[in-house]
């Protein structure tokens, strides 16, 4: 087996609405993989037991965790896109940022003529970069 680091996403029964929502975002994002859990499972039947998804070529992995906890996500990590123009950054922007929390306005930095930093509905963090040309 060839060894692989995904970026793992543990929700509390939001996970397929997340997946859903981040695959129509992305022009290249396609659900790869689908398990829900069972009658008499750990959790509700129905859920997200174990989902993979991809998003320009990076792979991820989503659950509807069963057990409830004390944490979310936190903005200390974070998803950077490098887009590919301005007009990406912006329809990224306006995608994830509603219903979520906008960290660095949409704007040009010394580091980047187009740059935002949201915190989407889920309370995953997303940093939209667009290079120098």
């Amino acid at each position: 087996m060839v060894q692989s680091i995904k970026t793992f996403l543990m929700f509390e029964g939001r996970a397929e609405e997340a997946m859903n929502f981040y695959v129509s975002l992305f022009g290249d994002a396609a659900i790869t993989q689908l398990t829900r859990y069972g009658a008499g499972e750990p959790g509700p039947e129905g859920s997200i037991h174990q989902a993979h998804f991809t998003i320009k070529g990076q792979s991820f992995m989503c659950i509807d965790s069963p057990a409830k906890h004390g944490f979310t996500f936190t903005p200390s990590m974070s998803l950077f896109v490098d887009c590919d123009n301005a007009a990406e950054v912006d329809r990224l922007f306006a995608g994830l940022s509603e219903g979520g929390q906008v960290m660095m306005p949409l704007d040009a930095y010394p580091f980047s003529p187009r740059f935002a930093w949201v915190t989407d509905k889920f309370g995953v963090s997303w940093q939209l970069y667009l290079p120098q040309s």
